[in-house]
């Protein structure tokens, strides 16, 4: 286990803008916030059982944490999909990075932010981390629609390496049961041909996969899914 949330069940009902969707809890209609900025067509239908949490202030009552899958639920929070990735390197559960240590968050490189500097035995890794909740069978894919950030963020991490630092990309990969990562072409075509590029240039192309319990339990599924781009 990598964390413990406290969960509620709710039922999506709609997205009303980018952040926020209408869900249901004992039969009353609240407001809940999205932190996935990805169009999660696959999730966002009415009437289908999700996961909440509560929070604090705002103008929203709920996270919309993720959507059930059966056994498991797909996490869609990238907060969580964070958080999840952090205790993993604390408790060195992912083996390849099992002597890394978080050095800093939020890292501004150029005109972008990456989402870590990890420095693992005295060398020091640039890493930005996307969240992949598109499934097409065994696969995890992103993204789900066109995201010029998403490119802008490849372009730095092909810049660091390029400098002869060390570049990674991470897809937290929030859903049950999957066994391999692929980038969706038809999401965004750009991305796809970056992330091949990175590959070439060196770019370390990462993927790991995480998954929801219905007692609010955070697990890691796969610390090493399989990779094609």
């Amino acid at each position: 286990m990598l964390l413990k949330l406290p969960i509620i069940d709710c039922v999506f009902l709609e997205r009303i803008n980018r952040f926020v969707a209408l869900i249901k809890i004992n039969g009353k209609v609240k407001r809940a916030l999205i932190t996935n900025t990805g169009r999660l067509e696959k999730f966002m239908v009415k009437g289908r059982k999700a996961f909440c949490m509560p929070k604090q202030g705002g103008k929203t009552e709920f996270i919309l944490i993720g959507f059930d899958e059966g056994e498991k639920g797909a996490i869609i929070d990238t907060r969580t999909q964070a958080k999840a990735f952090e205790k993993a390197v604390e408790m060195g559960l992912i083996t390849w990075l099992k002597n890394c240590k978080i050095k800093h968050k939020e890292v501004k490189i150029g005109s972008s932010r990456l989402d870590y500097l990890l420095e693992c035995n005295g060398e020091e890794i640039w890493v930005e981390m996307k969240s992949a909740v598109l499934r097409e069978g065994e696969y995890a894919m992103y993204p789900d629609c066109p995201s010029i950030r998403g490119q802008k963020h490849i372009k730095e991490l092909i810049t660091l390496k390029e400098q002869g630092k060390k570049a990674m990309i991470l897809f937290i990969c929030a859903l049950p049961n999957v066994k391999k990562f692929k980038p969706y072409e038809k999401g965004d075509p750009e991305i796809a041909k970056l992330l091949r590029l990175a590959k070439k240039k060196g770019v370390e192309i990462r993927a790991i996969g995480i998954s929801l319990l219905p007692s609010g339990e955070v697990v890691l599924e796969n610390e090493n899914l399989e990779v094609e781009v």
